[in-house]
């Protein structure tokens, strides 16, 4: 009997995998910059369902910077590992803050989380995710995908709305699927011993 419930709990963990991989089978986005290597693309809510199936397999990977993380919001279960940093230093050409490689990002993601593990990548809209998850392909991490409209989503076009600009059109944020402010200690980035170039 005692085999036997053993034998059922395997097969159901092997059928709860294979479903949590079927939810993602999204197609590549139009927007070149959220392409991958990996191929494997996922939007917020299927990133969301593929967590509540699996939690013990399934990991979000929040590569944000930590002042986007702490004071835009981020998914519950995120973990947060920055795959850039702020230095704070203005750039007059793209009109917005530089950022700059995190040297610690591999590291981390290899202390926190297994080679097994499906990790789903997400940033503010898709775009450095996607280069996020290039990064974690390059250091042998094979089940890797981009969650292709980030926490905040992708603007919205439209002259005549007053939302024209915001970024309101789908994400993480606007899907329905949990978020908060609140900080766990078990989930944030900690590394302060990093060194960047300077500004």
């Amino acid at each position: 009997m005692k085999k036997k419930c053993l034998v059922m709990l395997g097969t159901l963990l092997v059928l709860l995998g294979l479903i949590s991989v079927a939810v993602a089978e999204t197609a590549p986005p139009k927007d070149l910059k959220k392409h991958t290597k990996a191929g494997k693309y996922v939007t917020s809510l299927e990133a969301y369902e593929m967590w509540k199936i699996n939690p013990d397999k399934v990991k979000i990977l929040d590569c944000r910077i930590q002042e986007e993380y702490a004071y835009v919001g981020h998914a519950n279960m995120a973990h947060s590992i920055p795959s850039r940093l702020w230095v704070g230093k203005w750039n007059e050409e793209k009109k917005d803050y530089d950022l700059q490689d995190n040297p610690t990002f591999e590291a981390q993601v290899k202390r926190k989380f297994s080679q097994s593990d499906t990790i789903l990548v997400m940033c503010r809209s898709g775009h450095r995710s996607a280069s996020s998850v290039d990064r974690l392909t390059k250091v042998g991490f094979t089940n890797v995908y981009n969650i292709i409209d980030g926490f905040e989503g992708d603007k919205i076009k439209d002259e005549e709305s007053y939302l024209n600009g915001k970024r309101m059109k789908n994400g993480w944020k606007n899907s329905g699927a949990p978020w908060t402010y609140d900080l766990d200690s078990k989930l944030i980035y900690t590394n302060l011993t990093y060194k960047l170039a300077a500004p």
